[in-house]
């Protein structure tokens, strides 16, 4: 089999393509970042590396049997402005007719997302040659405008598969293949019929190392101003009751002293946890309004400073059992101001496809009065990436390629109903 990787990052799909043993027998990566392009080499040094998916010319690669890319999602997603695919004059682009005509004139595009347009002009290539090629995209939940875009394009309605099921990840995406293909409605129309893969029920508590560096832990001067200015943020602090997933993980760069951060909150004592959970909503304005004229209960009193609590409550996510250790995720944010936010699914957040020097949206975890980031393991753990996988980069590089990468479990779930003649 033949392989084509679109935005090929740190090389996700050939993890997967190994993991299930399919034999590959002429590879292409399509990737423009250097520290992922080392990586690919690396673990696939038979890989052959092309570069930008601007300039790929199927003509002169071997016959495609299966592509394979997530195109950047940056403006289809709802954490970003959400302005889809269009040129820097405001013109969305609709179809890859239109996408090539205003390429050819030099019309600049707005953000990244437009490079769909370019992974449907290699499919539409490959289709010539081999109308039977299979394929693979994957992206971001969007509004239903933009997916219908997609589909339309594509050919096929994608299929809604959450990571949650197969990591310690809260992580929406959308697959669009024809690996396996079902019809409906009166007119038969095509979608991917690819089934849910089994829940694991995988927590986060599964994923922690037990000896973690102490360059990942936060100050205690870093809590106490976290407890100093959630007042001023007008933020509210929610208990978070049971074991938890974290939220999707992002590509921020986990660097020390970021205030827009995903957490993991601790207590180490057998019966308290705290979930430090701040949010700048009308509901926490009438929450402490009612906190200050004493209308509210003593739990959640006792739940206004980042420190453990006694409210009976069972532990969660216990990882080092000798210890009781109780594991609550949470996040930490700067956009509206700094404040804590809590994780309520037992899963962490989604790893972004972003790198931001202030290290915004990171995945860390508290332990007692403690708080620290996830560690580029933890975090490979969350994007279910194998011990054999072999990292040569710096911290902030690996947790830039997880956050862009994808959860490999999950594209082995689709790969694995590949028809291998």
């Amino acid at each position: 089999m033949n392989v084509l990787s679109l935005f090929d990052g740190m090389g996700c799909g050939w993890i997967a393509l190994r993991e299930l043993g399919i034999k590959i027998d002429r590879g292409y990566s399509s990737e423009v970042d250097k520290y992922a392009i080392a990586q690919v080499k690396l673990n696939f040094p038979e890989v052959i590396h092309l570069g930008s998916v601007t300039d790929i010319d199927v003509s002169k690669l071997e016959h495609i049997d299966l592509l394979i890319g997530g195109s950047p999602c940056q403006s289809f997603s709802f954490a970003g402005k959400r302005i889809g695919m269009s040129t820097k004059g405001n013109e969305e682009i609709y179809t890859l007719e239109r996408y090539m005509e205003l390429k050819e004139n030099g019309f600049q595009f707005e953000g990244q997302s437009y490079l769909f347009w370019e992974y449907m002009r290699i499919l539409t290539d490959i289709r010539k040659y081999n109308p039977d090629v299979l394929f693979l995209l994957e992206n971001v939940e969007m509004e239903k405008r933009w997916e219908r875009v997609l589909s339309e394009a594509i050919g096929l309605r994608g299929v809604r598969i959450n990571s949650a099921l197969v990591s310690a990840q809260n992580r929406r995406r959308i697959y669009w293949t024809n690996i396996r293909v079902g019809h409906e409605g009166l007119f038969g129309y095509p979608y991917s019929d690819i089934p849910q893969p089994a829940d694991r029920g995988v927590l986060l508590k599964d994923i922690l190392e037990k000896e973690v560096c102490g360059k990942y832990f936060l100050s205690r001067k870093m809590v106490d101003w976290l407890n100093i200015h959630k007042g001023k943020r007008n933020v509210e602090i929610r208990l978070l009751d049971g074991d938890d997933k974290s939220h999707c993980l992002t590509a921020s760069g986990q660097v020390k002293g970021n205030l827009s951060t995903d957490y993991i909150c601790a207590a180490m004592r057998g019966r308290e946890s705290a979930c430090l959970t701040p949010r700048r909503t009308e509901y926490g304005k009438q929450i402490r309004k009612k906190y200050e004229a004493g209308e509210v209960s003593e739990q959640r009193k006792n739940i206004q400073q980042l420190e453990p609590r006694t409210d009976s409550k069972t532990n969660c996510l216990t990882t080092v059992q000798k210890d009781n250790l109780i594991v609550i995720p949470g996040t930490v944010r700067t956009f509206g101001g700094e404040h804590f936010r809590e994780i309520k699914s037992g899963k962490s957040c989604t790893l972004l496809a972003r790198a931001r020097n202030d290290g915004s949206s990171q995945p860390c975890v508290r332990i007692g009065t403690q708080i620290r980031r996830l560690t580029p393991t933890e975090c490979a753990r969350l994007q279910t990436v194998p011990e054999w996988y072999i990292w040569n980069c710096s911290d902030t590089q690996q947790y830039k390629m997880l956050g862009n990468g994808w959860t490999v479990e999950v594209i082995k779930h689709i790969l694995s109903f590949i028809k291998i003649i």
